[in-house]
């Protein structure tokens, strides 16, 4: 457990914890509290406090009665209340977090001294309901148009490609119920999964091509294209590499993105126990190699990448390289990895 323990003369031996912080004051107080822009809401979108941004980017919401930040933009930024206040202030320690909370609330577990904290969460009303999912994404979908279908025919995608997918044009977005900026000259997808969704924006700043976005880090793209393949199991990073590998490999899928956070213990072991060989294809980066390098060495994968005499032409994965060298590349490369 976070904390650590001090003597008060006369009384019983006090902890500084998390639990003992929120006995005296809420989550929501400690956000109230930290956040730089006091005009913020519960499960409303807003300025990111960690940069400057005119789009806004970042949400404080709820999840099953505990409050949560995310930064759509930075997925290393999410956590509690006390995690928040550890990246804003580049704390070392949750300790660093705790006494600084204890001090400026003058909530007196640590020096003894009570200040005026009743005082400062009086000043604004509480949330009332503490029960909804910090993010609900509702989607109105349309035709694809034919700008549309052009772009995803570079990736040598048909709308019953799409369709079979689960890739969907967009009207509106709206994020627990507000209506989300979308400009109509931008393209804007929708993956859906399960019930939630993945907003893709391809031509939009890369912080933002995912946002909004509710879909659980561990979902995949086709674990039914792998079961019981008794064979090679190919494992892409995103949906578009894995819809274009599946036309050449048939036990093909896909996690959310390069973390290993995807790799859940149930993927992994459902992965392994319905292939022989397992192989992890990720971008051809620096970054993406070495993602795969530690990925593989964890699970006992093998990895396959793009090779990386195309990043000299900016492609590091197989969509991209289906777009602008055909599948026919692929199908060469594939050939003299033995994996057609």
């Amino acid at each position: 457990m976070w904390g650590f323990f001090i003597m008060i003369k006369g009384q019983r031996k006090i902890g500084l914890t998390p639990e003992s912080v929120l006995n005296k004051i809420s989550e929501y107080d400690v956000f109230m509290h930290y956040m730089p822009q006091k005009n913020w809401k519960l499960n409303v979108v807003t300025l990111s406090p960690f940069r400057k941004e005119d789009n806004p980017s970042f949400i404080i919401g709820n999840r099953y009665g505990t409050l949560f930040f995310i930064d759509f933009a930075d997925g290393t930024k999410r956590g509690n209340c006390f995690t928040f206040v550890k990246l804003l202030h580049n704390f070392n320690t949750i300790d660093q977090v705790l006494r600084m909370i204890d001090q400026d609330f003058g909530l007196g577990i640590s020096t003894g001294i009570v200040g005026d904290y009743k005082r400062i969460i009086s000043e604004y009303k509480q949330p009332e309901d503490l029960g909804k999912r910090y993010s609900l994404i509702q989607a109105v979908t349309r035709k694809f148009t034919n700008e549309e279908l052009a772009y995803w025919a570079q990736y040598h995608q048909s709308i019953d490609d799409l369709r079979a997918n689960n890739v969907y044009s967009l009207s509106k977005v709206y994020l627990n119920k507000q209506l989300f900026s979308l400009k109509d000259t931008e393209l804007r997808f929708g993956y859906l999964y399960d019930g939630h969704w993945k907003i893709y924006r391809p031509h939009v700043e890369s912080r933002y091509k995912w946002v909004p976005n509710n879909v659980p880090i561990t979902a995949m793209d086709g674990k039914e294209d792998i079961t019981n393949c008794d064979n090679v199991a190919f494992i892409n990073k995103s949906k578009k590499d894995y819809m274009v590998m599946k036309k050449l490999l048939p036990h093909c899928c896909a996690v959310q993105n390069e973390g290993i956070a995807c790799f859940s213990e149930e993927n992994v072991d459902f992965i392994k126990s319905n292939s022989k060989r397992q192989i992890l294809s990720f971008d051809s980066d620096p970054t993406g190699v070495e993602n795969s390098k530690q990925i593989t060495n964890l699970f006992g994968f093998e990895y396959v990448n793009v090779p990386r005499s195309y990043l000299s032409d900016g492609i590091k994965d197989w969509a991209d390289l289906a777009k602008d060298y055909g599948m026919s590349t692929i199908e060469k490369i594939l050939k003299k990895k033995k994996l057609l």
